[in-house]
């Protein structure tokens, strides 16, 4: 197969409009109407395709794998073989590696156009790769389904060996727009009685925690700034996805919602976990339009399996068999309230 250069595509279906790119499979922009039907454009991220090629975004709008999150030393044992990963975060393993999913050109296997435009892309991930045990065909379908939703839908098929995979969207939102600053503004309700508490360097202390009493309670709609200056510099934490409503197969995860443009963001998943992360690390980078991203100026949502899972015999497993199928799904609910 010729190799494919970056470069980004559009989905839009005359009320909101998406570009995405097939390197990391990266959203790099999100445009959706306000409570005025103005659009906005939702994520942060840059112009041009040269900032994430250089490596300046911290995981702005990709897909993150073959493991999202951190593996602890980044070591694991399976089925008796003991496998090291690349150390990228602290002492720890980060999102798949030094050359995670993020950063590889993705195969584009399907655009089409349309009431509902969707683009599939593919990658093969090989026996070895950032260490990761057997060959593992991936594919991400991003699909407008409705006048303001957003779905997309991940699967990988390990080829010959039993693997870890869990893949997150690493898109950080701000529903003001992007270039608006602060998301401590932003209400947020998320479903989830537990997180998953971490030692010093973020990784589960194995603990299955309730939220009720503390800061990281938001069982019902409060401002992320609230209680933020009570964890820290902000949230970084695995919410146990243990509460919400289902709906066709998802739960509801959590809805955003910003006070000031009234508009709101319902997430429904198929995954255990969600990645509750405040941007606390984003400091002074220059973005789309030569906006500048400062600290909690965006918020992640990242649905994914819980950090460090292939160590933690009491989490949800993340090991996928030959002949089984990693399938992980994620809906983007747009509205106006």
């Amino acid at each position: 197969m010729a190799e494919q250069n970056p470069q980004i595509f559009e989905l839009n279906n005359g009320t909101m409009k998406l570009t995405v790119s097939n390197y990391g499979c990266t959203i790099t922009s999100l445009f959706i109407p306000d409570k005025h039907g103005n659009l906005g454009d939702v994520v942060l991220g840059f112009d041009t395709l040269e900032p994430y090629l250089n490596r300046v975004a911290p995981y702005f709008g990709c897909i993150v794998g073959r493991v999202a999150n951190r593996t602890k030393e980044g070591k694991f044992t399976l089925n008796g073989t003991d496998y090291t990963l690349p150390i990228n975060n602290g002492p720890n393993s980060l999102h798949g590696g030094l050359k995670g999913f993020d950063k590889v050109v993705w195969e584009v296997a399907e655009h089409k156009q349309g009431d509902n435009p969707s683009i599939t892309f593919k990658y093969r991930a090989r026996d070895g790769e950032e260490g990761y045990p057997g060959d593992l065909s991936v594919t991400a379908t991003y699909t407008l389904t409705s006048k303001t939703t957003l779905r997309l839908d991940m699967e990988a098929v390990p080829e010959n060996k039993p693997t870890p995979v869990s893949l997150a969207q690493h898109t950080y939102w701000n529903l003001a727009g992007h270039d608006s600053g602060s998301i401590l503004d932003h209400s947020a309700q998320i479903f989830a009685k537990h997180i998953t508490p971490v030692d010093q360097t973020q990784i589960p202390t194995g603990e299955i925690k309730p939220v009720e009493g503390t800061p990281f309670d938001f069982t019902t709609a409060k401002k992320i700034g609230t209680s933020i200056h009570e964890v820290g510099i902000g949230y970084d934490h695995n919410y146990v996805l243990d509460c919400g409503e289902e709906k066709e197969g998802l739960k509801h995860a959590v809805k955003l919602k910003d006070p000031v443009s009234s508009r709101v963001l319902d997430l429904w998943t198929n995954a255990p976990g969600l990645q509750f992360y405040t941007a606390n690390y984003v400091n002074g980078i220059v973005g789309k339009g030569g906006a500048v991203y400062a600290k909690h100026s965006a918020v992640c949502l990242e649905t994914q399996g819980f950090p460090n899972a292939i160590n933690q015999p009491n989490f949800p497993s993340v090991v996928v068999q030959p002949g089984g199928k990693y399938q992980h799904s994620m809906v983007y609910e747009f509205s106006v309230e």
